[in-house]
């Protein structure tokens, strides 16, 4: 697993290191990422269910947002 605190980080960084994650990684492996900006927050959940990729809330306290993604085949 991997983990990605891109919490410090505006949009739309968070969704372009996302991405380039997932073009890198293998089937099977997961990201763990933190978010607080609110733009990444409705984005990248967006963005990686549309792609087909299983993703998780892990925790949500309103401020951080904690996502855990997975590479689908």
């Amino acid at each position: 697993m991997e983990i990605l605190d891109a919490s410090a980080w505006r949009c739309p960084l968070p969704l372009i290191r996302v991405k380039l994650w997932l073009k890198a990684a293998e089937a099977g492996q997961q990201l763990r990422l933190s978010l607080r900006d609110s733009g990444s927050r409705q984005d990248i959940p967006a963005y990686v269910s549309r792609m087909g990729h299983p993703i998780e809330v892990v925790a949500d306290d309103g401020e951080m947002l904690i996502l855990m993604i997975t590479k689908a085949s």
